[in-house]
């Protein structure tokens, strides 16, 4: 039953994402799935349930890696970082139509998904969050502000996926290229920069004195 579930939502996740939220019916979603229009009734209720549910299943998902990243300890506090951006560059990246749909609709949709997408953006904010003290506790970090560092990481990636027409301007690509063009082309750039940019940020080596306010999250 719960594959049954699972299959709705990944083509339900697929269709959002070729013909957005509002241009996708239950009918749509039914047909692909080879289900029959009560099942999803059954298991979601309403449209709007559902895309609720893909979003919590997306994000509880993303949650499970950061939780097996944490505890793998053959990986150093840096081998975590570097996993951590290739992770997150690999996952906004390989859907961009349903990321920017997601985040839309999240923020237009009932309080109800608003607060439940931020309760898991919370959790997944605290496992990057144990990474982050751990190197610091080994001595590899420097004290930094882990809420806006984890910002700065996630506001880069989507910054290139919700503006594809001048990524494609400054980066040189041709504004016709398709999604998975953009971003084989991108995604090693993006990651080679994050992963700099986080060694310069984090190194103990680079370390200037005492986190100002918001610092005390790295605690």
């Amino acid at each position: 039953m719960g594959d049954k579930r699972e299959h709705i939502l990944v083509v339900a996740e697929e269709l959002f994402g070729e013909k957005g939220f509002d241009g996708t019916s239950v009918r749509d979603i039914a047909q692909r799935a080879g289900v029959n229009l009560a099942m999803i009734s059954y298991y979601f209720g309403s449209k709007e349930k559902l895309l609720e549910s893909l979003i919590e299943f997306r994000m509880n998902y993303s949650y499970g890696i950061l939780e097996e990243l944490n505890k793998d300890e053959s990986l150093s506090s840096w081998d975590k970082i570097d996993r951590l951006v290739d992770f997150y560059v690999d996952r906004i990246l390989g859907n961009l139509r349903f990321h920017n749909i997601m985040y839309q609709e999240s923020s237009m949709r009932s309080e109800d998904i608003k607060h439940r997408v931020i309760a898991i953006k919370m959790r997944n904010l605290e496992q990057i969050t144990k990474i982050i003290t751990d190197g610091q506790q080994k001595g590899l970090f420097r004290q930094v502000d882990i809420p806006l560092t984890v910002g700065t990481i996630v506001g880069t990636i989507s910054s290139y996926t919700q503006s594809k027409t001048y990524a494609c301007v400054i980066l040189a690509l041709k504004e016709d290229v398709n999604d998975e063009q953009y971003r084989l082309r991108l995604s090693p750039r993006l990651k080679a920069h994050l992963k700099q940019l986080l060694r310069a940020h984090l190194d103990i080596k680079n370390d200037s004195g005492p986190v100002k306010e918001g610092g005390t999250s790295g605690h």
